[in-house]
């Protein structure tokens, strides 16, 4: 999330400009990332938004080095504390959503380690923030790979998910995939039974990946994986293809806007919008009762 180009928790560089800069640059992006966090979330109050996915590039390069290492490493500590205070005094309810490469699933040790590297870096930015051992803030992730088993992977998942510390187990949650020969809600109910992981899930994947369930159907199933307490946690997102009546796209792919939100079935979530146009897209939904 951007507002400007002054405030912003995306700031990163390309590899040979780490290889040439070094620690200091790592150290100044992640501070100034770091600092922006509770202007974004002081603008988001003001505004009636009251749940914030943080950027999975607070500090860049953060697999490949030592934090502690950082020039600004205690500024940096203060700036989240002072982020993860506000979150909490104010009603904010913080995620995030790592990326495509964190694969607990791969037969591959070397993809596995730099997966848990990845996780283990999140859990230690929200326990620097002081949010809470729960998937009220929750580190959301896909299976990310098949494999030609889907058995087998999904028990690789299990057996990798108790290789992770208590930090990212306590707030682990998988989210339902977008293509019909991946990880419907259904599936992930195989994980959720060995694991406990909570189960996100998310209405525009499910439209190609429905395990045969309809959408009530699916949506209440995830319900019942949510601790008691815990607030069910879902993502909505429209289609880029069908906004822009342009079949060139893929349908999968999000909208910059949305039309509309999406039907609760009486239960009571949590919904994170994944539309580009990001906090312009909701602003017209704050008020709605179905948006947090």
């Amino acid at each position: 999330m951007s507002l400007g180009k002054e405030i912003t928790t995306n700031r990163t560089m390309t590899n040979a400009t780490f290889q040439r800069k070094g620690l200091p640059y790592v150290s100044e992006l992640a501070l100034k990332n770091s600092k922006d966090i509770i202007k974004i979330l002081k603008w988001n109050v003001s505004n009636g938004i009251h749940f914030f996915r943080l950027s999975s590039m607070i500090i860049p390069w953060s697999d490949r080095i030592d934090i502690e290492q950082l020039p600004a490493y205690k500024g940096i500590v203060s700036a989240l504390k002072e982020a993860g205070d506000f979150a909490t005094d104010n009603g904010i309810r913080i995620n995030s959503h790592p990326g495509p490469f964190v694969v607990l699933t791969s037969p591959k040790e070397e993809v596995v380690k730099n997966a848990i590297a990845d996780l283990e870096m999140h859990g230690r930015i929200f326990d620097m923030m002081g949010l809470s051992h729960t998937p009220y803030n929750n580190i959301n992730i896909h299976c990310n790979g098949v494999y030609g088993d889907k058995q087998s992977a999904m028990d690789r998942f299990c057996d990798n998910f108790n290789r992770l510390s208590h930090s990212v187990k306590s707030r682990l949650t998988v989210e339902n995939d977008d293509k019909a020969s991946m990880y419907s809600i259904k599936d992930l109910m195989y994980i959720h039974s060995k694991t406990g992981v909570p189960l996100v899930f998310d209405y525009h994947h499910h439209q190609f990946c429905t395990g045969g369930l309809s959408e009530e159907e699916a949506l209440k199933l995830a319900a019942t994986t949510w601790p008691e307490g815990i607030t069910q946690e879902v993502h909505y997102s429209e289609s880029k293809a069908l906004h822009e009546n342009n079949p060139k796209e893929k349908p999968q792919a999000h909208s910059l806007y949305i039309n509309s939100l999406p039907n609760n079935y009486g239960l009571n979530i949590d919904c994170m919008v994944e539309a580009k146009g990001k906090e312009l897209a909701i602003i017209p939904f704050i008020n709605k009762k179905v948006l947090v």
